[in-house]
Parts: structure tokens; C-alpha cells; sequence
């Protein structure tokens, strides 16, 4: 496996940071109402209720309430950084350095709380952090292993055993067509497609460990789960969709997935994104 130095947060995460990494949708689609086959958990423990189950009231939880912006350090980042673990995201090390990793897992847990991405940690989302919502439930008859996709949040959240085991920021399709040419399998081609992460139900099938060159760009450690589109790590994950088709993820959350995700498991992508 090849290891790349990741570029610095600006070219990381900013909303106007494009690459090509995604993946095209013109295999076959797999439609919402087009019901999935009978597979069976792995084991009985995998059996029961598809929502998270009713969580043991934890004790009052008090923030630090400083405001903090990008590139801070210090405990107040150290605390916030913790929380969000607690809480099923995945904020990088508990370092203290308010960096792009911290960034990624700050715009997931905004956008499950109702508040707008921001870089800027202020009173709403310390109050968030205080008194936290779960994320909406998409599939509420799913299995108890299950990745849901909301495309209108542009969210995943994975639930292992009927929990939350993680929720994460994401980078779907873009649904702008595109044709571009590129050097594949020895000879030029042209390919072209809509571009899209279609809703509908389908389960993980293949996948690869570390980067896999794709015929559109890299994608790193992809799990496909609809024909070419899959979960993958890519170097930009911005605010709105932006890939060829795949899923994007940030680089530490795809370092932790193939361990979480196994094949078989259902997953369910729902929504749509509105642009302001």
C-alpha cells in the first residue's frame, strides 16, 4: 500500500476543494422498491431491534463553552474531541489541535443536531454537545447491522447490533453528467455518466485495501455496494456532493471502516440533496 502525506486542511476540506476520486453509476442500479434477498446474520447476537436501543441517562455534561476556530489548540479541543468519540464520531486523536480530521467529524455531528456546518465552535453546537440528538432513523424496520446514507444530510451512519457504532460526514454523488477521456487499460477512452448515488437497497459486496485505481480517479479503501459505487477514503470530502457516484468519506474514517463493515451488510441510501 502506497502511503501519501495528506495536504493541509484548505485543500482538505474546503468547500471548493474538487478532486477526481469518485466513481461512475452506469452499472446496474438496484431500485428502493426492489426488495433484497434473504441473507442471514452471522450469528443471533446480530438479531433484534433495528433503532438504536433506549441509551441509560448519562450524567449532566458541561462544555467548556470557548469558542474555538480552526487550528485552535488547547483542553477545550481535547474535551470537544472526546465528546464526539463518546458520541460515534471520529474526530482523529484526542490531541487537543482542532485540525481537518476534528473539522470532518465537527460537520457531521452539526448537521445530525440541525445546525449549519461551520468551522467555528460557538453556542449551539457547545449546547448540541451538552444535550445531543441520535440521528434520524431512516430504516426503522432494517436489520440491526445496517449503513444508512442520507443524501439530504449528506451523512452515514452505521449501526452495528443495533447501535450507533458510527457517524460520519460524507461527499455523494454529484449529479452533474460528466464525460471525461482517460488512459485505461493501456488504451485512451472516453467515459461518461450522470454522476449520481442512487437511493434504493443493496447489500457490500467487493472491496480493496489501500488505493485502487478506478477508471475515473483513485478511491482508497473502497467497499463497493452497488455495481462501481462504493464507501472509499478520498483527500477532499467537501460541504456539498461532489463525486462521480461513490461515497466519500474522510481518510481516518476510511482507515476504520473495513474493520466495522463486512460483506453482506445491508445498505440503505435515501434522500436527496438540495443546493442553496
Amino acid at each position: 500500500m502506497r502511503v501519501r502525506r495528506l495536504p493541509g486542511v484548505a485543500a482538505l476540506l474546503t468547500a471548493g476543494a474538487v478532486v477526481v476520486a469518485g466513481c461512475g453509476t452506469q452499472h446496474m442500479e438496484r431500485s428502493a422498491r426492489t426488495p433484497l434477498p434473504p441473507v442471514p446474520p452471522p450469528a443471533a447476537a446480530q438479531q433484534g431491534p433495528a433503532a438504536p436501543q433506549a441509551a441509560t441517562p448519562e450524567a449532566a455534561v458541561t462544555a467548556p463553552r470557548k469558542t474555538l476556530r480552526l487550528g485552535a489548540k488547547g483542553k477545550a479541543v481535547t474535551w470537544m474531541q472526546k465528546r464526539l468519540t463518546e458520541l460515534g464520531y471520529r474526530p482523529g486523536k484526542a490531541d487537543g489541535q482542532y485540525g481537518g480530521t476534528t473539522l470532518a467529524a465537527v460537520w457531521a455531528f452539526q448537521k445530525v443536531n440541525g445546525i449549519k456546518p461551520t468551522s467555528t465552535i460557538a453556542k449551539r453546537t457547545w449546547e448540541a454537545l451538552e444535550a445531543p440528538r441520535a440521528p434520524k432513523v431512516l430504516v426503522p424496520d432494517g436489520r440491526a447491522t445496517r449503513a444508512e446514507v442520507n443524501l439530504t444530510k449528506q451523512i452515514m451512519v452505521l449501526y452495528v447490533r443495533g447501535q450507533v457504532k458510527l457517524i460520519t460526514h460524507i461527499s455523494s454523488g454529484s449529479g452533474i453528467p460528466y464525460c471525461e477521456t482517460t488512459t485505461w487499460q493501456g488504451k485512451e477512452q472516453r467515459f461518461c455518466g450522470s454522476a449520481r448515488t442512487p437511493t434504493g437497497n443493496y447489500r457490500t459486496t467487493w472491496r480493496v485495501s489501500g488505493w485502487h485505481k478506478s477508471y475515473l480517479g483513485e478511491l482508497y479503501n473502497p467497499i463497493f455496494f452497488n455495481g462501481g459505487i462504493a464507501f472509499h477514503g478520498a483527500l477532499s470530502v467537501p460541504l456539498y456532493p461532489a463525486s462521480h457516484g461513490c461515497v466519500r468519506m474522510p481518510m481516518n474514517v476510511a482507515e476504520e471502516l473495513p474493520g466495522l463493515l463486512g460483506k453482506g451488510v445491508p445498505v440503505h441510501v435515501r434522500g436527496a440533496y438540495k443546493r442553496a
